[in-house]
């Protein structure tokens, strides 16, 4: 089952402070770099994978979309991603993404913001977001950029034996890895980038945008504590077709 650390009322409380979870969209500095590969969405239907409060649900809705749901692992996410939502036409639903079945040729267009760096088996999950898609379909993403989730190098190790080798979690060594951001024990996956792309190519999806995402000069003078983001992109978004 995906990890539901968004529920530990620790994590909870951290994340409902940050500016993206207080502003929305608005206040997430990628924002405006994923929107822009956004189809249109008028008359569209949109699935949102790990919608958290339901900001980017919302949003598709005053674009235009005939219908959108919003799936999270989290009830303390949903629970205010409904308290803020009044549209008939914007459903949410409690799921595991791990083991998500949906609907064929459903949705015009699948969206995820920050959520598929959880998913352990990501090329299932991208799978069946694929057969969700009508023909022509779009998928949108964004994920932490894999310089973010390795830890960085440290250069050799020496054993006893006076052997050196990699540590073990390197870029190239993919699999979980646990951090402490917001509460102890967080698990987020790392891939690499040949990954990701690897992946959409092999399940069939034409891509049409990949991003790393770092601030712009004009967003730095805004929010100096961005800076560092031009150092090490801290985002990777992906458009792609079916």
């Amino acid at each position: 089952m995906t990890q539901n650390i968004y529920d530990n009322e620790e994590f909870f409380a951290g994340y409902s402070r940050l500016r993206r979870s207080v502003e929305g969209l608005e206040g997430a500095p990628e924002w405006p770099a994923l929107q822009a590969m956004l189809p249109d969405l008028s008359g569209r239907g949109v699935l949102d994978l790990g919608c958290g409060f339901g900001w980017f649900c919302r949003w598709a809705r005053e674009r235009g979309a005939t219908y959108v749901e919003g799936i999270d692992v989290s009830e303390k996410m949903l629970a205010r991603a409904r308290a803020a939502t009044a549209d008939p036409s914007i459903v949410y639903s409690r799921a595991d993404m791990e083991r998500l079945a949906l609907p064929v040729a459903s949705f015009d267009l699948v969206y995820s913001s920050l959520a598929l760096h959880y998913i352990v088996d990501l090329e299932w999950l991208l799978s069946e977001a694929r057969q969700s898609l009508v023909p022509g379909g779009s998928l949108v993403f964004s994920v932490e950029h894999p310089m973010l989730t390795a830890p960085a190098l440290q250069g050799w190790s020496v054993d006893g034996a006076g052997r050196k080798s990699w540590p073990i979690n390197s870029y190239l060594d993919e699999g979980p890895r646990v951090t402490d951001w917001l509460a102890k024990g967080v698990i987020k996956q790392h891939r690499t980038m040949a990954t990701y792309i690897n992946m959409l190519v092999r399940l069939g999806f034409a891509l049409t945008h990949v991003t790393e995402w770092g601030p712009s000069p004009e967003q730095i003078s805004a929010q100096p504590d961005l800076a560092p983001d031009r150092q090490r992109p801290p985002f990777l978004l992906v458009a792609a077709r079916r």
